[in-house]
């Protein structure tokens, strides 16, 4: 196969989180959707579809630390006829380190089973880091990430190594 660069599809995932009344848990659960959209520079680096499904996240603060999870899964719904459809799971387990001005690092997996896989190997592993900092856009908290990952299991003729750059937007209850 020929090498190919350029940008894939476009994943979105929105959590809501309850806030209890009373002193903050260290632990919150939250739900929400998955959304994985046709937007590949490419037919190789994207699945041609458009797919959705559930979300979940477990967070865990602790002094300095967030350790957590987030799991989703998506099914396409349109897209190209001609491309196989879309069953994904994805498993994110992570562990973040906040320091100090609103930056923070990070260390993950993105674990994926493609259920739909035609081949042997439906797995994708990498594993990898993130550096982000928080911005603040008048009340709405921003954070801009920037991470590599390496795929320690992955199908055939899938890259090995992936950049990824991530914007999170938070939309916190005011009291």
């Amino acid at each position: 196969p020929q090498r190919k660069h350029g940008t894939g599809d476009l994943f979105v995932q929105g959590y809501y989180i309850p806030t209890h009344a009373g002193a903050p848990s260290p632990t919150e659960i939250g739900f929400g959707a998955a959304a994985l959209l046709d937007t590949a520079s490419h037919d190789s680096l994207g699945t041609g579809k458009y797919s959705i499904g559930p979300a979940f996240v477990l967070i865990h603060k602790t002094g300095h630390w967030t350790i957590g999870a987030l799991a989703n899964h998506v099914w396409s719904f349109a897209g190209d006829s001609d491309r196989d459809d879309v069953s994904l799971t994805s498993m994110q387990p992570f562990f973040t380190r906040q320091l100090q001005k609103g930056w923070s690092i990070s260390f993950t997996s993105e674990a994926q089973y493609n259920w739909e896989a035609s081949s042997g190997n439906a797995w994708t592993v990498p594993l990898g880091g993130t550096v982000s900092k928080v911005v603040r856009f008048g009340h709405i908290p921003v954070s801009f990430g920037l991470g590599g990952f390496y795929n320690v299991e992955r199908p055939e003729f899938t890259n090995r190594w992936t950049a990824r750059f991530a914007v999170t937007l938070a939309f916190p209850e005011s009291h």
